[in-house]
């Protein structure tokens, strides 16, 4: 999704062909410079899409996942109250037995859950790699020097 058109009508066409011999390099530079901040603009405006496209399927998923994580969090909750109780009948344990067990799992399982979301949060890259890749390429290419 771009604003701008990608053409810009505001260019004198060549004649035949060739370039106007009255072209000077100054209108020649002048010329390049407009096409490269041309350029520039209608990268940003495609950064712009992307991260408006991101944003706006991240908002979407967010939505199905918190509701599905409030129900997750409802049911977990109900058997992990229940789940002690269930231990201290099944094997006589002591009141504290079956909780301790419950909570020493629970927390095995938490941090081993929390290393692996750490890790994969590491590889995680939330910027739009194509189009900063682009405009770097572009910058760059602007800035050497021409001899």
């Amino acid at each position: 999704m771009v604003d701008a058109p990608v053409s810009d009508l505001t260019r004198k066409p060549l004649a035949n062909g060739v370039a106007n011999s009255e072209s000077t390099l100054t209108q020649l530079v002048s010329g390049i410079a407009d096409d490269a901040q041309q350029l520039i603009r209608q990268q940003y405006q495609m950064l712009r899409a992307e991260i408006r496209e991101d944003i706006r399927r991240t908002t979407s998923a967010a939505k199905y996942m918190s509701i599905g994580a409030a129900g997750v969090f409802v049911g977990m909750l109900f058997l992990v109250v229940s789940t002690p109780l269930l231990l201290n009948w099944l094997f006589d344990l002591p009141p504290w037995g079956g909780w301790a067990i419950i909570g020493g799992t629970l927390f095995v399982a938490g941090a081993i859950a929390l290393y692996v979301g750490k890790r994969m949060f590491a590889k995680f890259n939330p910027l739009p790699d194509k189009t900063l890749n682009a405009i770097e390429e572009n910058l760059s290419w602007i800035a050497k020097p021409r001899s």
